[in-house]
Formats: structure tokens, sequence, C-alpha cells
């Protein structure tokens, strides 16, 4: 049993996997046509489908909204009692369905036409009646469903799936859309939140920088680093960046020196050490950390004086690591 299973499974797969290879060699003149239509459009673009291919479009309008083109789904049924009144002149319909011939959305297709919007039709036949009346038509037609019996939409929901991925993603490359611009759209999810911290809103600062002066006795400068717990000490002269000891440097220092009790922090201080300006965004401390292999950083102004602090632990509690 589990071998047939894992066999179903893997045909389901390559199947589908085949469709959307045939897909990639179906683009034409009409994709560009289709990108430059709802990229030129002053309106909304709404996807609308029947059935499972109404599933599909809420996913094509949610990527559409995520990228940069404001889009949202509309069930036809719904549609036809009231919601085609979401519709404008200036917007882009883009009516999913396989046969072409879907009744809920014919039914809407003139109205549509009507209002002056445009219509892109995304069928697996051209000459559906979705596909003739349609100002674009794109083909995602494909030779077999992965179910067995070719009925279930699967092949033909994954192709279509992945023609609304191929726009949304040719557009938002053309207009140059940018993750700082995605970040945006997604101020509540992990990878906003990593591109719209900056490293002032986390950084710890005032009383909580571990800081002394180059003449302090090391073992001194140890209590003040293990008291602000940042695994690290700055070594400023009047607030200017001199260096920084951390606990490497430590481990570091016990193998080199049998005397410690001597010591000053400014003769066994890393200079010139690597820092942050307090404006950037955290992550590009977490690259600069693991391009240097740092768990601490200083954060400096222009004029490289000492304003904050951060650490690994600093960045992890942000939730930006």
């Amino acid at each position: 049993m589990s071998n047939s299973l894992l066999q179903s499974a893997k045909e389901v797969i390559l199947t589908e996997a085949q469709a959307i290879t045939q897909l990639a060699n179906q683009l034409d003149q009409s994709f560009v046509d289709a990108c430059k239509l709802i990229q030129n459009c002053t309106g909304k673009v709404i996807l609308i489908g029947m059935g499972k291919s109404g599933h599909i479009g809420n996913k094509i309008a949610a990527t559409f909204a995520s990228t940069g083109t404001p889009a949202f789904s509309v069930h036809p049924g719904e549609a036809g009692h009231g919601d085609l009144g979401m519709i404008e002149q200036n917007d882009v319909a883009i009516c999913i369905s396989y046969s072409g011939e879907s009744d809920e959305i014919m039914t809407l297709v003139p109205v549509i036409k009507r209002l002056g919007a445009s219509i892109i039709g995304m069928t697996g036949k051209k000459d559906s009646s979705i596909g003739q009346i349609s100002d674009v038509h794109l083909d995602v037609s494909v030779e077999k469903e992965a179910c067995p019996h070719n009925l279930a939409p699967t092949s033909s929901t994954t192709v279509a799936l992945a023609m609304g991925d191929a726009l949304a993603v040719s557009i938002l490359t053309n207009k140059g859309f940018s993750p700082d611009d995605f970040a945006r759209s997604h101020p509540s999810g992990a990878l906003g939140r990593r591109l719209l911290t900056f490293v002032k809103t986390i950084m710890k600062t005032g009383d909580n920088i571990p800081s002394v002066n180059a003449n302090t006795k090391l073992l001194d400068a140890l209590l003040v680093m293990s008291q602000k717990a940042l695994g690290m000490v700055l070594i400023t002269d009047s607030n200017h960046l001199q260096g920084i000891f951390t606990d490497g440097d430590l481990r570091r220092v016990l193998e080199t020196y049998t005397d410690i009790q001597s010591l000053t922090i400014g003769q066994v201080m890393t200079e010139n050490c690597k820092s942050i300006l307090a404006d950037k965004p955290a992550m590009a401390a977490v690259q600069m950390m693991d391009e240097f292999n740092l768990n601490s950083l200083p954060v400096v102004d222009e004029k490289n004086q000492v304003v904050g602090a951060i650490n690994t632990h600093t960045l992890m509690q942000a939730k930006i690591i």
C-alpha cells in the first residue's frame, strides 16, 4: 500500500510539473500584452473565478496586492447580486475558467464590457466564449489533469496559479518593486519586521551602554562588561569610539598574559573596530556581524560618537534573527 501511495504521489507531482513546463513554452505576445494592460491599469485588478478557479483567483489577487498591484477577487455569484458595483471603468478583470464557458462568468462579462473595464481571459480554450470576448487571452491549457480520471481540476489549477505568479512577478520586476516596497505591505510579517526595523529602535542606549576610557584597569572594565551584559565594553574618549573589548578578546588575553591586574583596557582593546550607524536597517547589522563573525557592535553617529550598542541577543529579542 505504501508503495502505491508513493507512486501515485510522484505521478501527480510529475504530471503537474510537466504541465507547468508546457505553460512556459506556451507563453507568447499575449502574456506581454496582459502585463502591459495590468501595469498601465489606473484602477484595480479584479480576479473572477467559479469553484476551484475562484480559489486560485483569491491567491492571485493576494499576490498582486502584496507586490504593488491593487487587486481583489470577486465571487461571480455575488457579483451578479450587487458586488459588480466594485468594478469600474479603469479596472482590469481577469476571468479564470478552464473551459472558458462558465455560465456565472459569462453572465457578468457583457456588463463588465459595458462598464468599460478591460478583460483578460485565462482559459484552456482560446475559441471559448470567454476567450473570444476577452481583450487579451492567456492560454492555460494542459494535456491532462493529474487526477487519474482526468476530471478533478489539478494540473489546470496549478498552471493557472503559476500563470498568476508569472504575471505578478514579471510586473513587479518591470516596475522595480523593491524589498522595502514589499515590506511596507507586510509590516506584521517576519520579513517586514526585518526590513522595517532600524538599529536605533532596538539598540541599548544611555546607561545601558558598556563604556569606559582607555586608562581603565582591565579588571574594572570587565566588571562594567559583566554588569551591562552585552558581551563587550566600548572604549571611548569624550564619547568618541576608540575601540572594543569582547568576551573573545578576554580569552585571548588570558592565553597571552600571566598577570592581568596591571593591564589597562587600552592595552588590550581592538582598535579600528567595526561599528554601524543608528539609522541603518537592523538587517544591515546582522549582515555585518555574519560577515565579520561578530557577536556585538557599537552604534555610532556620523562623527563616530557612540550612541548605542547591540549584540546578537538584542537582535534575537527584536525577532530580527
